[in-house]
């Protein structure tokens, strides 16, 4: 575990990022100090309440707009326990794919979403999969970062960003029934376009975060290490079966996890369950989030399920409320778990990491 005097990150908005950070390591060890994991936000006492920018914010530009406001709606609320004052920004789900080229299109408003227009028809024919530096959505991406860092100084930390990289890449590049027609057609192309597209993972990770000035991260789900760490995910393994996971999707995930050392994984969705042993296997994956979706009932319903990832000795994330927490807190393993929890003011917010160190 890292000893030191001083946290990597420092913040006005955390007094207690020192202790914070300690229980943060602990955690990635898979060990408590006197507690479980518990990163709580509250609204601030004393002061108004300020939104934080919607989803989406910053594409057109207004990046200095979007980070003042961020900053602003930051410093109305109380990060307590491990929550790590950060923002994550965002130009939609399937901006990797835009920064290796295909375009980026924008819903109404009131849709709030975006998504990559599939430039691959053939990838016999196609170009090779490469981040082409002067790309534009690349360019606003890393400048964004940039306004970001330069605001939160002292403040915030500039969280990693909604990637869907590997498999999901591809999807965005070829569309789902071409994709998956391929895997069977011309499975060898697959293989040439991973290779590809996993080949600028790391760079583009580094250049994230040197622009955004990641000293301290935290990753798209707000899961803080003082090196390194993000989320993985492969939403697109939940329309494939174990063979074609095994060959494609599997071995991406195992170069991410190696690369950000320790991480999460975004499991979405019971057709994922089918993976569930070879993902629980990576080695650096230390924490499943695992959504269940609208359709699928509430967390709460799925408790065999956050037990059976326990057994593996793997820590799951948790959302809950102060209410919620404490049935969660009588199901599961202290030790393997990370609760990401809402609370209607400050005080409920201290009373309920009170509570948990007096029964653990």
């Amino acid at each position: 575990m890292r000893i030191s005097e001083t946290p990597a990150f420092t913040t006005d908005l955390k007094p207690d990022m020192e202790d914070a950070e300690r229980r943060w390591l602990a955690f990635w060890n898979h060990e408590i100090i006197d507690r479980p994991l518990c990163a709580i936000t509250a609204p601030r006492d004393g002061v108004e309440a300020i939104a934080s920018p919607p989803y989406l914010s910053g594409y057109e530009g207004n990046h200095q707009q979007v980070a003042e406001r961020a900053l602003a709606a930051a410093q109305t609320m109380f990060w307590g326990g491990e929550a790590i004052p950060c923002y994550s920004p965002s130009f939609g789900p399937d901006l990797y794919a835009v920064w290796l080229g295909c375009d980026l299109k924008f819903g109404e408003a009131s849709t709030a979403t975006s998504w990559a227009v599939p430039s691959v028809e053939d990838w016999e024919t196609a170009g090779a999969i490469e981040l082409d530096p002067a790309n534009a959505w690349w360019q606003q991406t890393l400048a964004f970062c940039r306004v970001l860092a330069d605001t939160f100084d002292g403040h915030l930390l500039v969280a990693h960003m909604d990637q869907h990289s590997n498999m999901d890449t591809l999807l965005a590049m070829r569309g789902g029934v071409g994709l998956c027609t391929d895997l069977m057609d011309v499975p060898e192309l697959i293989d040439r376009a991973m290779a590809q597209v996993q080949s600028t993972y790391a760079p583009i990770d580094m250049a994230l975060r040197e622009a955004g000035r990641m000293v301290g991260a935290c990753g798209r789900i707000p899961a803080y290490h003082p090196d390194r760490t993000n989320t993985i995910q492969c939403d697109f393994a939940a329309l494939i079966g174990p063979e074609h996971f095994r060959r494609w999707a599997l071995p991406a995930l195992e170069e991410e996890a190696a690369h950000l050392r320790r991480c999460l994984m975004h499991y979405d969705g019971p057709e994922m369950l089918i993976h569930l042993d070879d993902v629980c296997a990576i080695p650096g994956l230390e924490c499943i989030q695992w959504q269940p979706g609208a359709r699928n009932g509430p967390f709460m319903d799925w408790l065999d399920l956050i037990q059976r990832i326990q057994a593996k000795g793997l820590a799951v994330h948790v959302p809950c409320n102060t209410e919620d927490i404490r049935i969660y807190h009588r199901e599961l393993d202290p030790a393997l778990v990370y609760y990401r929890c809402t609370a209607p003011n400050q005080a409920e917010a201290e009373a309920t990491l009170d509570w948990l160190v007096d029964n653990t």
